[in-house]
Formats: C-alpha cells, structure tokens, sequence
C-alpha cells in the first residue's frame, strides 16, 4: 500500500498575497494529499528545512513579488547542499513565459503553474511525477 503524497507550499519572500496559495493547498488537501502550508515571508532556509523535517515529496512556491529568479534558485540550491535534491520544485504565480523557461531549464523548478490554471491539472502533474 503506498502511503499520501506530500506537498508543502510556501510564499517565500517579501509577497503578502497569500489567496492563491491557499486555495492550491486546499485543492491538493481535497484531493487527498497530505499538505503543509508555511504561511507568508518565509526564507528559502525555512522552507527547505520545513520540506525536510515534514518529509515532504513536493515543495510548491508561490510567488507574485518577481522574486522568482533569485528564489527558485536558491530553494534548490539549499536542497542540493542538505541532500534533498529529490524533493520536486514546482511553484506558481505571475511568472512570464521567458522567465518559465528559464527557471524549467535551469533545473531550479520541475514545473511553472500560472494564474487560471485548473487545480486539477496540477494534481495530475503531482500524481503523474510523484512516486510514492
């Protein structure tokens, strides 16, 4: 018997705007994940060593401050350096497209979800890409 995928969502940086990220935790929740949600402001090293200490199989980031180059980055750097490189990065929020590449290119996010995408499409990525 597998066990629940793991899904931890953050607001990394100075964003004050949480609804979206809230509503994706929700839907995740409600399709039968197991979720933690940081809350606002948080730093990459808190969320790296939050998606650590809950054993989480997936961080989601949040982001609409255009903080995201610097961000992403650093997220998957922190998890590189703890040995974590096998929790998947995936995030969303107001990303151009230019930037989507090269955040998927870079290897600093598996996948970009942006504003109006279904959540049920990102359920089926994380089911699709999560093994448990």
């Amino acid at each position: 018997m597998s066990r629940r995928i793991r899904v931890l969502v953050a607001k990394p940086g100075l964003d004050g705007h949480d609804r979206g990220a809230r509503v994706i935790a929700r839907g995740l929740r409600d399709a039968g994940m197991e979720v933690v949600y940081t809350g606002l402001h948080q730093t990459p090293e808190q969320i790296v060593e939050a998606a650590i200490q809950e054993d989480v199989d997936v961080i989601g980031l949040s982001i609409l401050s255009g903080a995201h180059l610097t961000l992403f980055p650093r997220v998957s750097e922190l998890l590189k350096e703890r040995g974590a490189e096998d929790i998947i990065v995936i995030g969303g929020g107001t990303i151009p497209t230019d930037d989507i590449k090269a955040l998927k290119e870079g290897g600093w996010a598996k996948e970009l979800f942006t504003p109006g995408t279904p959540i049920e499409t990102i359920v089926q990525w994380i089911r699709e890409n999560v093994r448990v």
